[in-house]
Protein backbone atom coordinates (compact mmCIF):
# COMPACT_ATOMS: atom_id res chain seq x y z
CA UNK A 1 0.00 0.00 0.00
CA UNK A 2 1.00 3.08 -0.91
CA UNK A 3 2.30 5.90 1.69
CA UNK A 4 3.81 8.81 2.27
CA UNK A 5 8.04 8.35 2.63
CA UNK A 6 11.54 9.01 1.96
CA UNK A 7 12.64 7.57 -1.25
CA UNK A 8 15.51 8.29 -3.67
CA UNK A 9 14.95 10.00 -6.80
CA UNK A 10 17.20 9.98 -10.20
CA UNK A 11 17.47 12.80 -12.61
CA UNK A 12 18.56 10.94 -15.24
CA UNK A 13 19.74 13.94 -17.34
CA UNK A 14 22.71 14.66 -14.60
CA UNK A 15 23.40 10.58 -14.48
CA UNK A 16 26.24 9.60 -16.65
CA UNK A 17 25.61 5.67 -15.93
CA UNK A 18 28.98 5.37 -13.86
CA UNK A 19 27.29 3.03 -11.98
CA UNK A 20 29.15 4.14 -8.45
CA UNK A 21 25.97 4.43 -6.61
CA UNK A 22 24.91 0.73 -7.40
CA UNK A 23 27.27 -1.02 -4.70
CA UNK A 24 26.72 1.73 -2.24
CA UNK A 25 23.17 0.84 -1.75
CA UNK A 26 22.97 -2.09 0.77
CA UNK A 27 19.73 -3.19 -0.12
CA UNK A 28 20.15 -3.18 -4.15
CA UNK A 29 17.57 -0.81 -5.15
CA UNK A 30 20.18 0.51 -7.81
CA UNK A 31 21.08 -0.94 -11.52
CA UNK A 32 22.48 0.66 -14.24
CA UNK A 33 19.91 -0.20 -17.17
CA UNK A 34 20.34 1.20 -20.71
CA UNK A 35 23.45 3.27 -19.46
CA UNK A 36 21.91 5.02 -16.54
CA UNK A 37 20.62 4.48 -12.86
CA UNK A 38 17.16 2.91 -11.75
CA UNK A 39 15.39 2.24 -8.94
CA UNK A 40 14.77 -1.56 -9.24
CA UNK A 41 11.59 -1.63 -7.09
CA UNK A 42 10.69 1.30 -4.68
CA UNK A 43 9.83 -1.90 -1.51
CA UNK A 44 13.92 -2.18 -1.96
CA UNK A 45 14.61 1.28 -1.47
CA UNK A 46 14.84 2.64 2.50
CA UNK A 47 15.36 6.07 1.50
CA UNK A 48 18.42 6.90 3.92
CA UNK A 49 20.46 7.98 1.14
CA UNK A 50 23.40 5.85 1.83
CA UNK A 51 24.15 6.22 -1.99
CA UNK A 52 23.94 9.80 -2.19
CA UNK A 53 27.76 10.80 -1.37
CA UNK A 54 28.80 8.49 -3.88
CA UNK A 55 27.23 10.30 -7.52
CA UNK A 56 29.63 12.72 -9.29
CA UNK A 57 27.40 14.36 -10.91
CA UNK A 58 24.71 15.11 -8.44
CA UNK A 59 22.40 12.63 -9.82
CA UNK A 60 20.51 11.60 -6.87
CA UNK A 61 18.63 13.21 -4.10
CA UNK A 62 16.22 11.72 -1.20
CA UNK A 63 12.60 13.26 -1.69
CA UNK A 64 9.37 12.80 0.06
CA UNK A 65 6.45 10.97 -1.93
CA UNK A 66 3.89 8.70 -2.15
CA UNK A 67 5.78 5.25 -2.36
CA UNK A 68 5.19 1.65 -1.46
CA UNK A 69 6.70 0.80 1.80
CA UNK A 70 9.65 -0.55 2.63
CA UNK A 71 9.72 -4.15 2.80
CA UNK A 72 13.39 -5.57 4.86
CA UNK A 73 11.98 -8.88 4.06
CA UNK A 74 11.35 -8.58 0.58
CA UNK A 75 14.96 -7.22 0.02
CA UNK A 76 16.64 -9.80 2.15
CA UNK A 77 15.17 -12.25 -0.43
CA UNK A 78 15.99 -10.23 -3.43
CA UNK A 79 19.59 -10.35 -2.26
CA UNK A 80 19.83 -13.92 -1.50
CA UNK A 81 18.59 -14.55 -4.91
CA UNK A 82 21.11 -12.35 -6.53
CA UNK A 83 24.05 -14.01 -4.52
CA UNK A 84 22.85 -17.38 -5.35
CA UNK A 85 22.64 -16.22 -9.05
CA UNK A 86 26.19 -15.18 -9.10
CA UNK A 87 27.95 -17.92 -6.87
CA UNK A 88 26.15 -20.24 -9.68
CA UNK A 89 27.71 -18.28 -12.48
CA UNK A 90 31.15 -20.19 -13.43
CA UNK A 91 33.40 -20.55 -16.61
CA UNK A 92 32.36 -23.75 -18.54
CA UNK A 93 35.67 -25.47 -18.69
CA UNK A 94 33.85 -28.35 -20.94
CA UNK A 95 34.49 -28.54 -24.62
CA UNK A 96 31.50 -27.92 -26.71
CA UNK A 97 30.83 -31.95 -27.75
CA UNK A 98 30.44 -32.40 -24.03
CA UNK A 99 27.36 -29.22 -24.03
CA UNK A 100 29.94 -26.40 -22.34
CA UNK A 101 30.57 -23.11 -24.10
CA UNK A 102 34.05 -23.04 -25.60
CA UNK A 103 34.34 -19.30 -25.24
CA UNK A 104 34.61 -20.23 -21.46
CA UNK A 105 37.17 -22.13 -21.34
CA UNK A 106 40.76 -21.71 -20.03
CA UNK A 107 43.16 -21.39 -23.37
CA UNK A 108 46.44 -20.10 -23.09
CA UNK A 109 48.08 -18.54 -26.46
CA UNK A 110 51.27 -18.40 -27.75
CA UNK A 111 51.72 -14.15 -28.66
CA UNK A 112 53.30 -14.01 -32.25
CA UNK A 113 55.93 -12.26 -33.07
CA UNK A 114 56.02 -9.77 -36.08
CA UNK A 115 58.37 -10.17 -38.93
CA UNK A 116 59.07 -6.07 -40.09
CA UNK A 117 57.98 -3.00 -39.02
CA UNK A 118 56.48 -2.25 -41.96
CA UNK A 119 54.42 -5.74 -41.99
CA UNK A 120 51.21 -6.55 -40.09
CA UNK A 121 51.17 -6.50 -36.16
CA UNK A 122 50.74 -9.35 -34.57
CA UNK A 123 48.44 -10.29 -31.61
CA UNK A 124 50.05 -10.18 -28.15
CA UNK A 125 47.06 -11.64 -26.27
CA UNK A 126 48.09 -14.30 -24.34
CA UNK A 127 45.53 -16.44 -23.39
CA UNK A 128 41.20 -17.19 -23.32
CA UNK A 129 38.63 -15.60 -22.16
CA UNK A 130 39.32 -12.38 -21.85
CA UNK A 131 35.44 -11.19 -20.29
CA UNK A 132 36.38 -10.52 -16.49
CA UNK A 133 32.95 -12.00 -16.15
CA UNK A 134 33.85 -15.10 -17.82
CA UNK A 135 37.30 -15.66 -16.59
CA UNK A 136 37.72 -18.02 -13.62
CA UNK A 137 39.84 -17.08 -10.65
CA UNK A 138 41.56 -19.90 -10.66
CA UNK A 139 43.07 -19.73 -14.26
CA UNK A 140 46.87 -20.78 -14.82
CA UNK A 141 47.53 -17.39 -16.83
CA UNK A 142 46.54 -15.34 -13.98
CA UNK A 143 48.73 -16.99 -10.51
CA UNK A 144 51.14 -14.08 -9.96
CA UNK A 145 50.69 -12.23 -13.17
CA UNK A 146 50.60 -8.08 -14.46
CA UNK A 147 47.37 -7.88 -14.60
CA UNK A 148 45.53 -5.17 -17.20
CA UNK A 149 41.93 -4.42 -16.15
CA UNK A 150 40.80 -3.17 -19.28
CA UNK A 151 37.32 -0.58 -19.81
CA UNK A 152 35.77 -2.20 -23.30
CA UNK A 153 36.37 0.91 -24.88
CA UNK A 154 39.94 1.71 -24.46
CA UNK A 155 40.25 -1.43 -26.30
CA UNK A 156 39.27 0.29 -29.19
CA UNK A 157 40.48 3.38 -28.70
CA UNK A 158 43.95 3.02 -28.10
CA UNK A 159 45.89 2.32 -31.29
CA UNK A 160 48.85 0.62 -29.48
CA UNK A 161 47.04 -1.71 -27.27
CA UNK A 162 48.95 -4.89 -28.47
CA UNK A 163 52.16 -3.66 -29.07
CA UNK A 164 52.95 -1.57 -25.90
CA UNK A 165 49.62 -2.56 -23.36
CA UNK A 166 49.30 -6.16 -23.85
CA UNK A 167 52.79 -7.89 -24.08
CA UNK A 168 53.04 -9.83 -20.95
CA UNK A 169 49.85 -9.14 -19.48
CA UNK A 170 46.79 -11.26 -18.53
CA UNK A 171 43.37 -9.08 -19.30
CA UNK A 172 40.63 -9.03 -17.70
CA UNK A 173 37.61 -6.82 -19.78
CA UNK A 174 34.57 -5.10 -18.55
CA UNK A 175 32.27 -1.88 -18.61
CA UNK A 176 31.86 0.44 -15.54
CA UNK A 177 29.00 1.87 -17.10
CA UNK A 178 26.90 -1.37 -18.66
CA UNK A 179 27.88 -4.26 -16.51
CA UNK A 180 26.92 -5.08 -12.74
CA UNK A 181 29.22 -3.18 -10.93
CA UNK A 182 28.53 -5.59 -8.15
CA UNK A 183 28.94 -9.13 -9.81
CA UNK A 184 32.32 -7.07 -11.20
CA UNK A 185 33.52 -6.48 -7.51
CA UNK A 186 33.40 -9.98 -6.56
CA UNK A 187 34.92 -11.85 -9.05
CA UNK A 188 37.85 -9.25 -9.25
CA UNK A 189 37.79 -9.42 -5.45
CA UNK A 190 38.05 -13.40 -6.08
CA UNK A 191 41.21 -13.18 -8.73
CA UNK A 192 42.78 -11.18 -6.28
CA UNK A 193 42.55 -13.26 -3.70
CA UNK A 194 43.26 -16.62 -5.57
CA UNK A 195 45.84 -15.61 -8.09
CA UNK A 196 47.58 -12.48 -6.57
CA UNK A 197 48.56 -11.26 -9.43
CA UNK A 198 52.16 -9.04 -8.86
CA UNK A 199 50.95 -5.74 -10.73
CA UNK A 200 47.51 -4.22 -11.59
CA UNK A 201 47.20 -1.74 -14.31
CA UNK A 202 43.62 -0.16 -14.95
CA UNK A 203 43.12 1.71 -18.40
CA UNK A 204 40.01 3.51 -18.75
CA UNK A 205 38.50 6.21 -21.13
CA UNK A 206 38.12 9.93 -20.07
CA UNK A 207 34.86 10.02 -19.93
CA UNK A 208 32.95 10.42 -16.25
CA UNK A 209 31.51 7.29 -16.48
CA UNK A 210 34.54 4.80 -16.89
CA UNK A 211 36.31 6.12 -13.65
CA UNK A 212 33.77 3.15 -12.29
CA UNK A 213 36.30 1.03 -13.04
CA UNK A 214 38.63 2.49 -10.36
CA UNK A 215 35.81 2.28 -7.79
CA UNK A 216 35.39 -1.17 -8.57
CA UNK A 217 39.08 -2.19 -8.35
CA UNK A 218 39.14 -0.04 -5.07
CA UNK A 219 36.44 -2.16 -3.46
CA UNK A 220 37.87 -5.64 -5.17
CA UNK A 221 41.17 -4.62 -2.93
CA UNK A 222 39.29 -4.18 0.02
CA UNK A 223 37.24 -7.14 -0.64
CA UNK A 224 40.01 -9.13 -1.19
CA UNK A 225 42.46 -8.04 1.52
CA UNK A 226 45.21 -8.22 -1.13
CA UNK A 227 46.23 -4.80 -3.35
CA UNK A 228 48.93 -5.63 -5.66
CA UNK A 229 51.13 -2.58 -6.99
CA UNK A 230 48.82 -0.38 -9.29
CA UNK A 231 49.03 1.90 -11.85
CA UNK A 232 46.05 3.97 -13.41
CA UNK A 233 46.31 4.68 -17.12
CA UNK A 234 43.88 7.46 -18.94
CA UNK A 235 42.91 7.24 -22.84
CA UNK A 236 41.56 10.09 -24.73
CA UNK A 237 38.82 9.66 -27.16
CA UNK A 238 41.42 9.95 -30.05
CA UNK A 239 43.88 7.26 -28.68
CA UNK A 240 46.51 9.59 -26.69
CA UNK A 241 47.53 8.86 -23.02
CA UNK A 242 45.87 11.38 -21.01
CA UNK A 243 47.43 10.26 -17.90
CA UNK A 244 49.23 7.12 -15.86
CA UNK A 245 50.02 6.88 -12.67
CA UNK A 246 50.72 4.85 -9.60
CA UNK A 247 47.57 4.70 -6.80
CA UNK A 248 47.28 3.14 -3.66
CA UNK A 249 43.81 1.00 -4.06
CA UNK A 250 44.14 -0.41 -0.35
CA UNK A 251 44.05 3.72 0.91
CA UNK A 252 41.57 4.73 -1.41
CA UNK A 253 39.34 1.23 -0.73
Amino acid sequence: MPQLRDIIEIDEEKCTGCGLCVPACAEGALQIVEGKAKLVKEVYCDGLGACLGECPEGALKVIRREAEAFDEQAVEEFLANKRESQAGIKPDPMPIAAGGCPGSADLDLKPLATNSASGPQASQLGHFPIKLSLVSPQAPFLKGADLLLLADCTATCYPDLHQKLLPGKAVAMACPKLDDAEAHINKLAAVLETARPRSLTVAIMEVPCCRGLIFIAQQAVKKAGYAPETTVMVVGRKGDVMERRPVKLDEAA
